[in-house]
């Protein structure tokens, strides 16, 4: 009988696609196709880009004009040995180093008020005031470094400037003393120093007992908004050198200091900040370069205006 044979299945090829210009691209895409995509999400990357910094810039410009405006204006006050503005090079720098520049920035009316450098608390107090009757507004917002933060406070108390401050912050005052100055007020140099017609009352002044004395004889004055920066440098290697001598003796003696104040005496009022710095760093120069003093600056006054001063 005949029968039919088995067929086998025909193995019919299949097309292969030819090679594109690179390796694993279809064919088709050519490099002109393929650079106009490219192009396309370049484009596409960028605008979105765009987008979100303007996004980012509306949110950021609303918030500012959600901002309270400053109520009061600022005066700075300087320390012991300090000054209002220095030429250095050829360019200005202000004792609270940048620190006026980036609060202007921020909306602030900012004064810097310059008093005798090494007077006594009194007679800088007394400059103080004069200046600080001089800023036109109703009252303004004393921020004050060091021994400016005592002149501060007496010329408030015991010269009428309460009804003109609406608050005080210190920044490394010594407000309980210093034993920098307990020491200084018995070295043979500061009398032969006062021999010669230097004023030296200050350092009597920044002595542990007279500011025993001084607290009990200055009170605060009601109405008025204390409050307090506490700095102070937990490593050596913060410190600037001139000062490391005197926070490594300090340090020995009472404990965490900013090279010049120790660290409980600089408590006063509310104390709003406690900062790795140390006394030279508090005002922007030298130091911790970790520490950002105008930026530091501009957070604690944007604290005080959202308390509506």
């Amino acid at each position: 009988m005949w029968t039919a044979a088995a067929s086998s299945p025909l193995a019919i090829p299949r097309p292969r696609a030819a090679p594109g210009w690179l390796p694993g691209l279809p064919a088709h895409l050519t490099p002109g196709v393929a650079l106009a995509i490219a192009g396309a999400l370049a484009v596409a990357g960028i605008a979105a880009w765009l987008l979100w910094s303007w996004t980012r810039a509306r949110r950021a410009l609303r918030r500012l004009r959600r901002a309270p405006l400053p109520r009061y204006p600022v005066v700075l006050a300087h320390g012991f040995f300090g000054f209002d503005e220095i030429r250095i090079g050829g360019a200005s720098h202000g004792y609270f180093r940048g620190v006026r520049e980036r609060l202007e920035r921020d909306g602030w009316t900012v004064h810097s008020a310059s008093v005798a450098k090494t007077a006594s608390i009194a007679a800088r107090a007394a400059e103080l005031a004069e200046f600080v009757r001089a800023v036109p507004g109703r009252r303004v917002n004393v921020v004050a470094h060091s021994m400016g933060g005592l002149d501060a406070r007496y010329a408030i108390s015991e010269l009428g400037l309460g009804g003109r401050v609406a608050s005080l912050t210190t920044v490394g005052t010594p407000h309980l003393g210093t034993p920098l100055a307990d020491a200084g007020a018995r070295a043979p140099l500061l009398a032969a120093l006062a021999r010669v017609g230097m004023e030296v009352d200050a350092i009597h002044d920044l002595t542990t007992e007279r500011m025993a004395e001084f607290n009990r004889a200055v009170p605060d004055a009601p109405g008025v908004a204390y409050g307090s920066v506490v700095g102070a440098a937990r490593r050596k290697r913060d410190v600037n050198p001139l000062l490391l001598p005197t926070f490594v003796w300090l340090a020995e003696r009472d404990g965490p200091s900013d090279g010049v104040v120790p660290a409980r005496s600089q408590r006063w009022g509310e104390v709003l900040r406690e900062i790795e710095a140390d006394h030279w760093a508090q005002i922007g120069w030298a130091g911790s370069r970790r520490f950002d003093a105008a930026e530091f600056y501009a957070e604690l006054l944007r604290e005080l205006r959202g308390r509506g001063f």
